[in-house]
């Protein structure tokens, strides 16, 4: 029997019911109170630091996200690590777990299409890492208007809300990964252990393997190693292998976004450097 409708038909009942669910949940309560703890601490630091300095910063705010005190890395950093893992975790079991109970069939027999399902799901699941996102950004804006008493330009507010945007679609990339999986895999454990396993393998291992290959793609000229340079063809394949980690993608928004005095993400040549004032801000339009 043939449905009738638009193929969203009950989108909305989905997000909503799956939003209300995502955010009551005792997993995602666990998961915020990881993130948050692990951000004060980061922030504590930084601020810390902040304090201490006496040369004075137009971009005092973006420091906050960027500075970092041994032992911990900055804040950026601990997102970049903890992002991918809250996105596998709300999404590793969205379409199996429903399959195991038996639910996936009784849902379906209802006027919701299997596209408006999936979609309701994801956007659900996106919503929840938005807000969970935004209330960090909050945060830290709070925390360094209340300990730094430096009230934020526009230039600084629209970079800070890039950087928001950037960590948004970050953490989707890593959501639908999990989403994917979930519904290749009957077994939640299965298809939280690939997603890992897919994370681990980008994050800590490809950043080792991509210099590597760009080495036999490019090999090295004797000419620039025997003055200590990388040679600029091998950069370039590096970066590029580099790139296919989204976590590396990731960490260059973020250079880009939160540090204005950075000029390019890549190797540097003479002619990206000509009429440049080293050390100039970059303005944030001129960021691409």
């Amino acid at each position: 029997m043939r449905r009738e409708g638009s193929p969203f038909s009950g989108l909305g009942t989905v997000f909503v019911k799956e939003l209300a669910d995502n955010l009551s949940s005792a997993r995602m309560l666990v998961l915020e109170l990881l993130i948050v703890l692990t951000a004060l601490a980061a922030l504590y630091g930084a601020i810390d630091n902040l304090r201490q300095s006496t040369a004075e910063d137009p971009f005092l705010l973006l420091r906050l996200f960027t500075v970092a005190r041994e032992p911990l890395p900055s804040f950026v950093a601990i997102l970049g690590f903890l992002i991918p893992l809250m996105a596998i975790g709300l999404g590793f079991d969205a379409i199996n777990s429903e399959h195991n109970r038996r639910t996936l069939s009784r849902i379906l027999a209802q006027p919701i299409y299997r596209d408006a399902l999936l979609m309701g799901k994801y956007l659900a699941g996106l919503a929840t890492l938005a807000v969970s996102l935004a209330a960090l950004w909050l945060m830290v804006i709070g925390l360094g208007l209340i300990f730094l008493g430096v009230p934020p330009g526009g230039e600084e507010v629209a970079r800070s809300l890039a950087f928001l945007v950037i960590a948004i679609f970050y953490a989707g990339v890593w959501l639908s990964l999990a989403m994917l999986l979930s519904i290749v895999f009957r077994s939640p454990a299965t298809a939280a252990l690939v997603a890992l396993g897919v994370w681990l393998f980008l994050t800590v291992l490809w950043p080792m393997l991509a210099p590597a290959f760009a080495q036999v793609i490019a090999p090295p000229d004797p000419r620039y190693a025997a003055l200590g340079i990388e040679t600029p063809d091998t950069a370039i394949w590096s970066q590029i292998l580099m790139r296919i980690s989204p976590n590396d993608i990731f960490a260059e928004a973020m250079t880009a976004v939160l540090s204005p005095t950075t000029r390019t993400l890549g190797p540097v040549f003479l002619e990206q450097l000509r009429g440049a004032l080293m050390g100039t801000p970059l303005p944030f339009a001129e960021v691409s």
